[in-house]
């Protein structure tokens, strides 16, 4: 009877869990809906603000003497310093969400390592700072509770530091890596160069239709180029980070909904075995009775 009782108490937690599960599922498909809506939205302006620095900028390179003079716009082929932006969940339940980009930051600096340049780390998420923490890698600013709740303001503080530190020439580059979202069942690991902006990268715009444009009704007065140019970078910079905690989120919700799926069926699974072991158990110990019962009346006999 211990037995059944063992198996009874199982059967009573993984359902509890179960419950548990399923209802932490129903709770992130509900803000996956929001922060979806929230990253299509922002991902248009995303794009747009891209276009339009990439429009300026090449105009710009294109027709003045020199091309743009701004650091943000001088590739280094040898960095000597690198700054890796990450950005991670607060929270666990999540399946491999928050590994896959821990592991592209250890590859990242493992690449880094070998070609001689000195990496430091800049986080975003409690996961990803308690990962580096507990195996005594160095990180030289973290941020708790924004990746779980984007705020464009801190975002904007954030970043601003390891921007200062690309504008003095501390470091040669910036670059952000986080788990973003591609779908309600995928999620994409993304790798972004920040900083220097390569303005002869046309994956996100044609530079050959940008030089043939001529319905553009942009103008720009050559004494306010560079000044137009640095406001828009500074937007782009700062708009980035903010996008990649609110593609990032999406994701983070999307990954959890999957891992409460399958917790929530394996739970189902589990129960189901649970219980056929106590019935086998439940028969076993009444034909064991029925024995016991039949053999003491023979032995009366």
């Amino acid at each position: 009877m211990a037995n059944l009782k063992d198996i009874l108490r199982k059967i009573k937690s993984v359902t509890n869990t179960q419950k548990t599960t399923r209802a932490m599922k129903l709770v992130s498909t509900a803000k996956l809906k929001r922060a979806e809506e929230v990253a299509k939205r922002s991902r248009v302006y995303a794009d747009k603000l891209t276009t339009v620095l990439s429009e300026i900028a090449f105009k710009i390179n294109q027709f003045k003497i020199g091309g743009i003079e701004s650091r943000f716009f001088k590739p280094i082929e040898n960095p000597e310093k690198v700054d890796i932006v990450f950005v991670t969940a607060d929270k666990g339940l999540c399946g491999g969400f928050n590994m896959q980009t821990i592991k592209a930051v250890k590859n990242l600096m493992a690449e880094y390592k070998d070609s001689k340049t000195k990496v430091r780390l800049r986080g975003i998420g409690k996961k990803g700072l308690e990962f580096f923490k507990f195996n005594d890698v160095e990180v030289l600013d973290g941020v708790r509770d924004l990746s779980s709740n984007p705020s464009y303001e801190r975002a904007s503080d954030f970043i601003n530091k390891a921007v200062d530190d690309f504008l003095n020439g501390t470091t040669d580059k910036i670059i952000i890596v986080y788990n973003g979202y591609k779908n309600m069942i995928t999620q994409e690991l993304k790798i972004i160069d920040l900083l220097p902006i390569d303005i002869t990268n046309c994956s996100q715009v044609d530079c050959d239709v940008l030089a043939k444009q001529s319905n553009s009704l942009m103008e720009i007065e050559p004494a306010e180029d560079e000044a137009i140019l640095e406001q828009l970078v500074n937007k782009y910079i700062e708009f980035n980070i903010y996008f990649a905690l609110i593609d990032s989120l999406a994701a983070e919700h999307s990954a959890r909904m999957q891992a409460m799926d399958a917790a929530t069926n394996n739970a189902e699974e589990l129960v189901n075995t649970l219980t056929i072991a106590y019935n086998k158990a439940r028969q076993e110990a009444i034909t064991t009775e029925l024995v016991e019962i039949i053999s003491g009346m023979e032995a009366l006999k």
